[in-house]
């Protein structure tokens, strides 16, 4: 699907369905954005018709050298930047392939992302301010650090739930909290490749933008932001470290407990169980055999034998 969106008194205008007409390959002249989404093969080769340019594939897309990340050519600055997606309420990563023209700013990505579908709705509000395609692009990275940091702020507070469940609420379902530890240092681990990769394309298109003064400095604001989350996600990693270490350190002790008491009954059984043996031999000459009250001793002897060892452990406080 290819969307198209102009820019009229500073401000981002989606333009209407009857104006997406393509005339051989020709693209509209107000579309100063053009949003590559899941293009068809008939998009795909009247987009190459257009930009006279062979359209990056998939894998191409996926890259991670710098090199093949961040560059320049006849066509344009090109970005290819990692954003945040959600799929099945888990965190998953997509690339956004930009293309940056004099002009117009052109887009290729796959699969929905949060960013983009806040972006359109803005702007059917008129909320998105941009005056070119260079100060739009620096808008849409804007909305992405946003993004991340919402994203960072849901994390801490689902912590702060599991952190009552693993350190306060008795009787908690400990392996529940572990399966939701681990799948909030996924989402964070995620936001962390995000914001990282965002560090590298602002820096990128510092480079690119000397002639706009205003964009460098809004660049460099968004460079500060991103820092500022990354040392977030530091402490949010941390977090989740101590969690689950604190939880695996409560299910080993609640294990040790168990254990402990089949090691008690063991050893109170012992005694017992060790009179029990001694007559339950077959031997001939056994004198306790013939004494009138040598069956109550012996169950008195295995009582007490059991409940001494129980009594020494309580006394010592084992128990």
């Amino acid at each position: 699907m290819l969307r198209l969106f102009a820019i009229e008194a500073g401000k981002l205008k989606e333009l209407a369905a009857s104006q997406h007409a393509f005339n051989g390959g020709d693209i509209p002249m107000p579309a100063a954005w053009i949003d590559a989404h899941d293009p068809s093969e008939e998009e795909r080769n009247q987009l190459q018709a257009f930009l006279r340019m062979e359209l990056p594939e998939s894998e191409e897309v996926e890259e991670i050298e710098s090199s093949a990340r961040y560059f320049t050519d006849s066509v344009g600055i090109h970005v290819r930047s990692l954003f945040l997606a959600q799929h099945d309420s888990r965190h998953q990563t997509a690339t956004v392939a930009f293309i940056l023209q004099n002009e117009r700013l052109i887009t290729f990505r796959e699969g929905a992302l949060a960013d983009f579908r806040l972006l359109r709705m803005r702007a059917r509000r008129g909320q998105i301010e941009a005056f070119s395609p260079q100060e739009l692009l620096v808008v849409i990275f804007e909305q992405k650090v946003e993004n991340l940091a919402d994203n960072l702020e849901d994390i801490h507070r689902k912590l702060e739930d599991v952190s009552y469940l693993v350190l306060e609420e008795i009787g908690s379902d400990l392996e529940l909290a572990i399966d939701q530890l681990a799948q909030l240092e996924d989402s964070n681990g995620k936001i962390r490749l995000c914001l990282m990769d965002t560090q590298r394309s602002i820096a990128f298109l510092q480079r690119h933008l000397r002639n706009f003064p205003e964009l460098q400095e809004n660049a460099r604001e968004i460079a500060r932001d991103v820092e500022t989350l990354m040392a977030h996600t530091t402490f949010l990693f941390d977090k989740i470290n101590f969690l689950m270490d604190s939880t695996q350190g409560f299910i080993n002790i609640a294990q040790n407990k168990i254990i402990k008491i089949f090691s008690i009954a063991a050893v109170v059984f012992l005694p017992p169980t060790l009179v029990a043996s001694i007559y339950g031999m077959n031997f001939q000459n056994m004198p306790e055999l013939n004494m009138p009250f040598g069956y109550p001793g012996a169950l008195f002897l295995m009582l007490l034998a059991g409940i001494a060892p129980y009594w020494i452990f309580k006394r010592k406080g084992w128990l």
